[in-house]
């Protein structure tokens, strides 16, 4: 039980019988909610956990009946952003605020990593402090700036605070559903209506919990996405369709747990049952001396390996943001075409498909 005072996460923790076999860091990541796999992994790191009274390893084996004793909390060292001369796309700056083009692949934020060289360098905030030098201080040391996120693998428009009076009053104006943000997604299979609209709030998966989830959870919090067809794909890799998706709220992972849980996963995207590769169907192949005429009848036609299309990051983009200038209220609207490596996927994609 965790008593008045002490650590947020000590307690007792009966491991029950068909717990045999599993290792404990992830017994433990279903055990404590909220509590992320590599938090636990820092906790067992440092002593924190017992079982049976003896400290043990992240990949110890339950046999089942033992007693887990969680006796602290994990002390992770301090992170702290830092400069770093990395190259950003602005594509709108003033004395308030800026608007960066994200590429795919950098995180927004120091998140977890095995040292903390891999926790906080490389990211965005990084690349932003070294541009700017002054951000708004609302978010922290670790976030100085940033107003709202994006995915790592998604691209586009993302808005950054100079100083903490433009960071309020566009706060304020996310919280309101004042911004309007506009993606661009390619998703798999045929969308059957032109536009609909996707009412479903999120939560974070109670299993999985890097995932988040539409399942109806005491801590769902509402989420609302529109989306419109710009254009459907059947090609030898199978049906697509390109999708304009506008959302009134920023959930993590919104566009993409919403699409996957009416069955359309964005491209790319396998943590939401998206395939990792788009593969076209084989084509028979004759042997030479068969088609001479010289083979014989029963030799077997051979089949050509199909093609195959990897995209290695989702085909998600935010492609356009709107709102009031936070200061002067006069409207900024911005776009971000889509970056290159999602032009030339469309390319082949529809490279002798039929496009409607």
């Amino acid at each position: 039980m965790t008593q008045p005072g002490n650590s947020t996460l000590q307690r007792s923790i009966g491991v029950p019988a068909d717990a045999a076999g599993q290792r404990l860091d992830r017994f433990l990541v279903a055990q404590l909610e909220g509590v992320s796999r590599a938090r636990v992994q820092l906790l067992l790191d440092q002593g924190g956990v017992t079982v049976d009274g003896r400290s043990e390893k992240a990949s110890f084996k339950l046999r089942g009946g033992e007693q887990i004793a969680v006796i602290s909390d994990p002390h992770p060292a301090p992170l702290k952003a830092v400069p770093e001369s990395i190259p950003l796309d602005v594509v709108y700056e003033d004395d308030d605020l800026a608007v960066v083009n994200k590429p795919a692949g950098m995180m927004v934020h120091a998140g977890s990593g095995s040292s903390d060289e891999a926790r906080s360098r490389g990211t965005l905030v990084n690349a932003l402090l070294y541009r700017f030098q002054q951000l708004s201080s609302t978010g922290g040391e670790l976030r100085p700036g940033i107003v709202h996120r994006l995915d790592k693998d998604t691209s586009g428009l993302i808005v950054v605070a100079k100083n903490d009076r433009a960071h309020a009053a566009l706060g304020a104006m996310f919280a309101g559903r004042r911004v309007k943000k506009t993606y661009i997604a390619l998703v798999q299979g045929a969308v059957e209506r032109q536009r609909g609209t996707i009412n479903a709030p999120v939560s974070r998966d109670r299993i999985r919990r890097t995932r988040m989830t539409t399942r109806p959870t005491e801590n769902a919090r509402s989420a609302v996405s529109h989306f419109e067809v710009v254009r459907r794909l059947e090609s030898r890799f199978g049906k697509f369709t390109l999708l304009k998706v506008r959302i009134e709220t920023g959930r993590t992972h919104q566009i993409r747990v919403h699409m996957a849980s009416i069955g359309h996963p964005v491209v790319g995207d396998t943590m939401y049952g998206a395939a990792a590769q788009q593969a076209a169907q084989g084509t028979d192949r004759q042997p030479a001396q068969r088609r001479a005429g010289g083979g014989k009848s029963g030799t077997k036609a051979e089949k050509t390996p199909p093609e195959r299309l990897r995209l290695g990051r989702n085909f998600l983009h935010a492609a356009r943001l709107e709102f009031a200038h936070p200061i002067t209220g006069k409207p900024v609207e911005l776009e971000a075409p889509l970056p290159e490596q999602l032009e030339q996927f469309l390319r082949q994609i529809e490279d002798g498909s039929q496009v409607t």
